[in-house]
This record gives C-alpha cells, structure tokens and sequence, in this order.
C-alpha cells in the first residue's frame, strides 16, 4: 500500500455528510438510503470516528461507541470499492482500535454479514453465546405509561 495523499482523521468536523452517504451508497449494501439527519445523529453520538481521505474524496470511514474502558462497538466500517484490497480496511480498523478512547478496552463487539474472514484476521472471533438484539425499542416505550417511565431526579 502506497497513498502518500491519503490521510486519516479523527475529527468530527472533517466529516462531509454528503461524501459519507454516497460513499455508503456506493459501498454498503446495509447503509443505503441513511438520511443525512440520521448520519450526523450517528457521528455526534460516536467517538471515535474516523475518515479516511484521498486528497479531499472521502474513501473510508469507520465510528465506534463505548464506555472507554469494559466495552466498545465498531460500526459502518466501509471502504470505497476503488480502494478496496489494498489495505487500507485493515488500517481503518486499527487506527480506530488504537484510538485513546479504545486503546484500553476490555471488550470489542461489532457486526458484520459476510465479512468474518477480514475481522477474524484481526483478531476478531465469533461470538454466538452472548449477543442479543433489540428492534424497535422505541416502540415497545412509547406503550408504557407516563407513571411508568418516571425518572428520579
């Protein structure tokens, strides 16, 4: 691998939601169709968050959310396809991995649907014992009571 005119940010503020909802377009099959509204909920609430820039074209991102030191979840890594094989993936997760905000977790989760291979080379293993969804929370909330949802202040 051999981009000198590509660089990695952590910055929030570099993000261009447009270049970051193409991209998604462009690249993943399980982000299409994200709302920028959404997109720029996701990175507010997500630190870190990395970019990945050929000179000022957007190739790659990744985000993670955690409690900074039990455990984190990596979400939407994604790799401009024209880059894709050379790299720069594995890269983008380490440098999210090696992020402060990371480097001292004890538990890393993330989701993936067929790339197992890729994340397994990283150190990542399958985990089919503890892992659970829920869909829909705010659904199942909006059918409880205004008695029932009372917060202590």
């Amino acid at each position: 691998m051999n981009y000198p005119q590509i660089k990695f940010s952590d910055r929030h503020s570099d993000i261009d939601l447009y270049q970051l909802q193409e991209l998604f377009n462009i690249s993943a099959f399980w982000a299409k169709g994200r709302s920028i509204e959404d997109l720029s909920i996701a990175i507010t609430n997500s630190d870190p968050v990395i970019s990945l820039w050929d000179d000022t074209k957007l190739i790659g991102f990744a985000r993670a959310t955690s409690d900074g030191i039990y455990r984190a979840t990596i979400w939407d890594v994604v790799i401009h396809p024209d880059y894709q094989g050379t790299g720069l993936g594995s890269k983008l997760v380490e440098t999210v991995l090696s992020h402060p905000r990371m480097k001292w977790v004890e538990r890393v989760y993330l989701m993936t649907t067929h790339q197992q291979g890729f994340y397994k080379k990283m150190g990542f293993i399958p985990n089919t014992t503890t892992t659970m969804v829920l869909h829909n929370q705010s659904q199942q909330l909006s059918s409880l009571s205004a008695a029932e949802l009372q917060f202590q202040e």
